[in-house]
């Protein structure tokens, strides 16, 4: 997936996987993953996609800030 946002290119298919997660299983409405990219230019990012009741209802790329990415790490033991 490739998004263009306040002038950066975020693609999933470019940039460096650097972990992921699942919540809940497969099929179920509100589970979805959600993976951590960084771009060439060391932007991070997320990616997920899920369920109709989840957080990525449609495939979604958003800005990931420091803070985010630090929590997340913590989170998710990567």
């Amino acid at each position: 997936m490739k998004v263009k946002i306040n002038k950066i290119t975020y693609d999933t298919d470019s940039s460096m996987n650097l972990g992921r997660k699942y919540v809940g299983e497969f099929g179920q409405p509100d589970g979805y993953e959600e993976q951590l990219f960084a771009t060439n230019t060391v932007q991070l990012f997320f990616y997920g996609i899920g369920g109709p009741d989840s957080p990525y209802a449609e495939p979604t790329i958003k800005k990931a800030t420091t803070k985010e990415v630090e929590a997340w790490k913590n989170e998710n033991n990567n």
